[in-house]
């Protein structure tokens, strides 16, 4: 994602030329790549323009609308906007605040909510674990949603954003009712976070392992990944996702990979042609009238869809111009199974053990302790 160099600029300007962790606050981007974007609440609208000093305005609505290289709201025409609130923001049913930025990005319309780290925890917990599940879940997705982005907030530094409102990072629920038992989550593990060799590191999860997890090594090709062991999890036999059956006619995984550049002609096979040590598809084989291609396993499942293809940890058979797919869990494998967590809990499990059977190796610690 490109920001246009002026919105940098003013982006900047805004962070008063500190850390963004120096005063506890995380830069989320709930919204990308939109054209046009509507809000709603009793909003201070300031225009964000380096070259002048602007008057802000008072609206209860405002729709912004991206007009070549900068944005226009009711007028207005900035490369970026401001909106504070001591209300509720509503944004596509969900409600934020403070502090709203809307900039120019790519070719779209970026939202980004700026909040103290502890809230954006609280509708982390909220938006990955819901309200239902045992205390000790939440405490430890908590820890863990605390730990993924305080590493993305060192990682982000001097950008537009930290990290993304969708799985591509973290969900996120947005404003969260004072009732919901993600508040105790946060406020039980205030700043509590995992460190991998004395430092923050990108703790991963997901929604389900499929009864092995994954060493982050095998799914992404980053060279500075931690070396965390593979764990074998009895924990999440009761998720919805531990075993699914996906059948796939053949023309629609060649349509899926002609959109990624691969012509093929028609997909004749489908095979896993390397396995990972918890039997994941490492490599998966796709062979066409046209061409064969040999694809990672974690790209395969991207091509087709990650929530089409829950996981790679599959088996797969073709027939009658079909596959079928015979999997188990739901996501990458790596880290923290979140069903598993859950199960755990309901065994009597506390949040520190959960945390140290999913990411062996680490120690429990606090952002003071670091300093950040």
């Amino acid at each position: 994602m490109r920001l246009a160099p002026t919105a940098v600029v003013l982006l900047a300007l805004l962070a008063g030329g500190g850390p963004a962790w120096a005063s506890g606050q995380i830069r989320v981007a709930i919204l990308e790549n939109a054209r046009v974007v509507e809000l709603r609440g009793d909003v201070k609208v300031t225009p964000l323009d380096a070259c002048r000093c602007l008057p802000s305005r008072r609206m209860a609505r405002v729709r912004a609308v991206a007009t070549g290289r900068i944005i226009e709201i009711d007028g207005w025409r900035s490369p970026a906007f401001r909106l504070e609130s001591t209300e509720p923001i509503r944004l596509k049913g969900r409600l934020y605040g403070p502090v709203l930025e809307i900039v120019r990005a790519g070719e779209g319309i970026a939202v980004v909510n700026e909040l103290p780290l502890e809230d954006y925890v609280v509708g982390v917990v909220k938006a990955e674990s819901g309200d239902r599940w045992p205390p000790e879940t939440l405490r430890a997705q908590a820890i863990v949603a605390r730990t993924y982005a305080a590493y993305h907030r060192l990682l982000g530094a001097g950008k537009p954003w930290h990290l993304v409102a969708s799985t591509a990072h973290q969900q996120y629920f947005g404003r969260v009712p004072p009732s919901s038992p993600a508040w105790s989550a946060a406020r039980d593990t205030a700043g509590q976070v995992l460190l991998w060799e004395g430092d923050l590191f990108p703790a991963f999860y997901h929604t389900e392992s499929g009864g092995h997890t994954e060493d982050p090594r095998e799914v992404y090709a980053a060279t500075n990944m931690p070396a965390l062991k593979a764990v074998r999890c009895e924990f999440s036999a009761g998720s919805p996702h531990y075993a699914w059956v996906l059948d796939l006619r053949l023309a629609d995984v060649g349509d899926a990979l002609r959109r990624h550049g691969y012509e093929i002609g028609t997909v004749k096979a489908i095979e896993v042609t390397e396995r990972t040590r918890s039997r994941r598809a490492a490599s998966v084989t796709v062979r066409g009238t046209r061409a064969t291609v040999a694809l990672r396993g974690n790209d395969f499942r991207r091509i087709v869809g990650y929530d089409t293809l829950k996981s790679t940890l599959f088996t797969v058979s073709v027939h009658a111009g079909h596959a079928r797919f015979s999997g188990r869990g739901y996501g990458h494998g790596v880290g923290m199974c979140q069903w598993g967590a859950k199960g755990m809990a309901e065994q009597g499990y506390a949040a520190p053990r959960i945390l140290e059977f999913y990411y062996p190796g680490t120690t429990l610690s606090t952002l003071e302790a670091l300093g950040r």
